[in-house]
């Protein structure tokens, strides 16, 4: 059974390395179980920052952060993670599939091949998010709104409790942010926890 909170931050600092200024300080927040959690800010604000000291990307100078009651290094099997599109390189050659497959991978033993569970996982996230047909096309043949679906579907495929979505809906159409905040809906309602950064207020508001 996973805890009352499924993060909590407490007093967090980190700076990049080589910088003397904290890039975010003393940062308390707390994502309940189940319920979707907007973090707002403009871009540069240091979203991305927070999210990649609580996905220990980057090392804290002081605080802690604990998942599901217990230190974020034991608990990283259950938390998903979005990056933003930009940080993608789109141009490495694998399909569709193969990279929602790799969302898996905390679950793959050495020298383990994909198994049956993986691959419906995969599958399954693709039509979630509306790509049901394009597990074969290479990703670098994809549009932007495609390409931030695919890294929603390989988030969705972990099958982690904490998802941590990192700018989302940038450059969608609207039609498509509609989908995907209802598909949010279902994941909390699933009882999967969703700390979402957006600098879109419109977004916030639906």
């Amino acid at each position: 059974a996973h805890r009352e909170y499924a993060l909590e931050v407490r007093d967090l600092w980190a700076a990049y390395p080589g910088q003397g200024e904290p890039a975010i300080e003393a940062i308390d927040l707390t994502v309940p179980a189940g319920e979707i959690v907007g973090l707002i800010g403009p871009n540069g604000a240091g979203k991305s920052t927070l999210f990649k000291t609580i996905l220990g990307l980057m090392r804290p100078l002081r605080g802690e952060v604990l998942a599901f009651g217990k230190p974020v290094e034991h608990g990283r099997s259950d938390i998903a993670y979005m990056p933003q599109v930009e940080e993608v390189d789109w141009e490495f050659p694998v399909s569709v599939k193969e990279v929602v497959l790799m969302g898996r991978y905390s679950r793959l033993r050495p020298f383990r091949r994909w198994s049956k569970g993986d691959r419906v996982a995969a599958g399954e996230a693709l039509e979630r998010v509306g790509l049901g047909g394009f597990g074969d096309r290479q990703v670098g043949r994809l549009s932007g709104g495609q390409r931030r679906r695919v890294l929603m579907a390989r988030a969705i495929a972990r099958g982690g409790w904490l998802l941590l979505l990192d700018e989302p809906f940038a450059g969608l159409d609207a039609g498509v942010q509609h989908d995907l905040i209802a598909l949010l809906d279902e994941l909390a309602k699933e009882g999967r926890s969703i700390l979402l950064a957006t600098h879109d207020l419109s977004c916030v508001a639906n």
